[in-house]
């Protein structure tokens, strides 16, 4: 008879895993983890070797009784799985250098999961997450996907859409880090922050702020409006907002805004990264090749501070705190993404949403927020029909789709602009598009 918890995760050989591994140490007592399977395919050995040397040292020095796996034959891993975590990166960072690299060549924003770089890395993540789900269906049907994959929106939006899993939830640090974001500049515990959730991945609002139930909501507004105290993360420099603007909106903002409310900024401060020579996934190479030389030390045994520079801080918290109060049946309120159900009154019943859920072992049951400001709801729309559309072209393999998606985005300036970059994209990264017919449509 099986006893414990049984956590698969896919993109075991990841940076963040040990995050995860100190979550469910630190949770152990009320989680009892039995077996946690690290997963990857060929490409990603070698770190799965080293991060799951660091995962098993962790645990001995904990003293808790997890076995570790380390596998690169998914199906044999995900077998009986109870919780299957995915955060996995098709391409690794040379696709996302890709991602970001080639709009920019154009004057367009490049970035991971907004503008033509978010299409991208959800026309390579869709298929293989289908496909995880195709095996989960198989192997162990009961189990829930907890998805940490970038697009999370778009990846939850085309599992409910076009798999059987119903037991899947999407989540992003974004959300926590707002909260524990309004927390350090309040100087409060972040147990008393509560922020009332909605709109979509990396296009979320926070409707209203609480400290002790207490909304905090204007005053919050009037600090994050100076951009020393802008609530930001570690990939996303603040540059502050007008006042007068933050106050007009009435709802907080998340980083991800100043993509779209300061488009020409951003642009500028990206394009004078890249012409020095730097984009993200280049930092982000740099940082994870210095992680990694960090967690070959077998003397090593715990999380080394040096992740949360990492862009993920609070993973293991927003994770592993999630898995917990689904397997405790807690009832917390978390923000996650998750089927609408009518929470958002002008957003569709069976989409994808970013929004507070009250937790149980049922899932996320999403709190009714009503409709969505009239100052934002114009922009969530867009944004969901560019996610629409863009999932639809992940799955059809259709270029016209794909065209449409690009050109939908509102930092994509033209069709023709989008043409040009779609075309460049869909060679650079065709060894993970075998759903596009790449050499019909290149040098056109």
């Amino acid at each position: 008879m099986k006893t414990g918890i049984k956590i698969v995760t896919i993109g075991g050989g990841s940076s963040y895993t040990p995050e995860l591994i100190e979550g469910f140490i630190k949770y152990y007592d009320e989680l009892p983890v039995s077996e946690i399977w690290l997963v990857d395919v060929e490409a990603g050995k070698e770190k799965l070797g080293i991060v799951g040397g660091l995962a098993k040292r962790m645990v001995e020095k904990s003293g808790v009784p997890i076995d570790i796996h380390l596998s690169l034959d998914r199906r044999q891993a995900l077998q009986d799985a109870d919780y299957v975590t995915t955060q996995f990166r098709v391409g690794l960072l040379d696709a996302r250098a890709k991602d970001e690299g080639i709009p920019l060549k154009h004057g367009v924003l490049g970035q991971e999961t907004n503008g033509p770089g978010g299409l991208f890395k959800a026309l390579r993540t869709i298929p293989v997450i289908l496909d995880i789900c195709r095996d989960m269906e198989e192997l162990c049907p009961n189990a829930w996907l907890i998805n940490f994959t970038n697009p999370a929106g778009m990846v939850t939006e085309a599992v409910l859409r076009h798999s059987n899993i119903k037991k899947v939830v999407g989540l992003c640090n974004v959300p926590i880090g707002m909260e524990m974001g309004v927390a350090k500049l309040l100087d409060v515990e972040h147990s008393r922050v509560r922020i009332d959730f909605a709109g979509l991945n990396h296009m979320v609002y926070g409707l209203d702020v609480y400290v002790d139930g207490v909304s905090v909501k204007n005053k919050v507004i009037s600090l994050i409006a100076d951009s020393e105290k802008s609530i930001t993360m570690k990939n996303i420099e603040a540059m502050g907002w007008e006042p007068e603007f933050l106050q007009a909106l009435n709802v907080m903002t998340c980083p991800y805004h100043n993509y779209y409310y300061k488009s020409g900024d951003m642009l500028k401060k990206e394009l004078k990264n890249y012409e020095e020579g730097g984009t993200r996934a280049l930092v982000v190479k740099k940082l994870e090749d210095e992680l990694f030389e960090l967690y070959k030390d077998p003397n090593l045994s715990i999380k080394p501070p040096q992740l949360e520079k990492r862009g993920g801080a609070y993973y293991s918290d927003a994770a592993v705190r999630l898995i917990h109060s689904m397997y405790t049946d807690k009832k917390d309120i978390q923000a996650v993404n998750t089927m609408n159900r009518g929470a958002i009154a002008n957003l569709p019943f069976e989409s994808a949403v970013e929004i507070s859920c009250v937790i149980s072992k049922d899932g996320p049951k999403p709190i009714a927020m009503g409709e969505l400001p009239v100052a934002v709801n114009g922009l969530v729309q867009q944004i969901k029909s560019f996610e629409r559309v863009a999932i639809e072209a992940a799955v059809t393999g259709d270029y016209n789709t794909a065209l449409l998606a690009m050109t939908i985005n509102p930092l994509v300036p033209s069709d023709r602009v989008a043409k040009v970059i779609l075309d460049e994209m869909l060679e650079a990264h065709k060894e993970f598009l075998p759903q596009f017919n790449v050499h019909e449509y290149s040098n056109q």
